[in-house]
């Protein structure tokens, strides 16, 4: 479904080049200041125009169309909705009968039966996340003094971010890249032992992404490679604070004060200037296609904002939860 949360709750919908974007916030605590410009910080961080990224441009800016009054949220459902402006639906023309390699193309035909909008990859495309951060700006206001920062600091396997992204760019293909996020001063006892600890949220969420294929939090798979002794965080004082961070400031799904730390894994975007081979669903054939428009070369540079959006919104949700349930 298209719903993630319990008590804060987030509805995305549109598509990539239908008339806009946008998302539904549910439980939202009323009495918070809200202004549209309190959007443009994050939305401009996730806006295209960087060497790598996609020459589409939108002003991105969210109309608030309920949830609002005198400038403070009213605690009814909260609607941000962000128009398309510039769509060039023609160049997917082809798309409908020629399904893109690696991404959801020929999934969401047959899913849907062919009904899908495919133009840009409708309601699969990474154009959505604006939508997604727009969100996000609202839950860092919920969270209050809560440090969310994520950057890139891999991309296509090299630390040389800049040099990695120029040789896709030239070659007419794709990298993909580690983004890494850290979060301070977030209070102990959030998350729930198994199905709602602080990992499963945030990996759910953060799995609605499009492009995310891993998730590690703390040490991650190194600690498959260490012993207890070395993996062991030593609790050195009565806040909690420990020695070490290998659990990534979390023990048993819940919070432990320490700095909350995972990474990422964002794969190659998959609409590329090089031949691929791929089905024409039409004739049956396979068949070469060059995929034409305007895309991304590095998706993940635009993708930490997005990572501390669904962050936020994760956290959000579980302090609505733990402050339900044990203030």
């Amino acid at each position: 479904m298209n719903r993630f949360g319990r008590l804060f709750t987030v509805t995305i919908f549109g598509e990539s080049h239908g008339p806009g974007i946008g998302v539904v916030l549910d439980g939202c605590p009323p009495g918070i200041s809200l202004q549209p410009v309190d959007f443009e910080p994050d939305m401009n961080r996730r806006r295209s125009g960087a060497p790598g990224t996609t020459p589409r441009t939108e002003p991105d800016l969210p109309e608030i169309l309920s949830g609002i009054f005198e400038g403070k949220t009213t605690g009814a459902p909260l609607t941000l909705f962000i128009r398309n402006t510039n769509v060039r639906s023609g160049d997917y023309s082809k798309l409908k009968d020629i399904p893109r390699p690696g991404h959801a193309d020929f999934v969401a035909m047959q899913k849907y039966g062919g009904f899908n909008d495919y133009r840009g990859g409708g309601h699969f495309s990474g154009r959505l996340t604006a939508a997604l951060v727009s969100a996000g700006v609202v839950a860092k206001k919920i969270l209050g003094d809560t440090e969310i920062r994520a950057k890139l600091v891999e991309a296509g396997g090299s630390s040389d971010i800049e040099k990695a992204v120029d040789e896709a760019v030239k070659a007419k293909d794709s990298v993909g890249g580690i983004i890494e996020c850290r979060v301070n001063q977030i209070p102990q006892g959030l998350g729930e032992p198994f199905f709602d600890a602080v990992e499963s949220a945030i990996s759910h969420i953060v799995f609605a992404i499009p492009a995310i294929k891993g998730i590690e939090f703390g040490s991650g798979f190194k600690a498959a490679a260490m012993r207890g002794s070395e993996h062991n965080d030593p609790i050195i004082d009565e806040s909690g604070r420990t020695a070490s961070n290998h659990a990534g400031g979390i023990n048993g799904g819940i919070t432990n004060g320490n700095e909350l730390v995972f990474r990422i894994a964002v794969k190659p975007s998959s609409s590329i200037g090089k031949p691929q081979q791929t089905l024409n669903v039409a004739t049956g054939d396979v068949e070469e296609l060059v995929v034409e428009g305007r895309h991304d070369a590095c998706i993940a540079l635009r993708v930490p904002v997005v990572t501390e959006a669904a962050t936020a919104i994760a956290l959000a949700d579980l302090f609505q939860v733990n402050k339900s349930i044990y203030q």
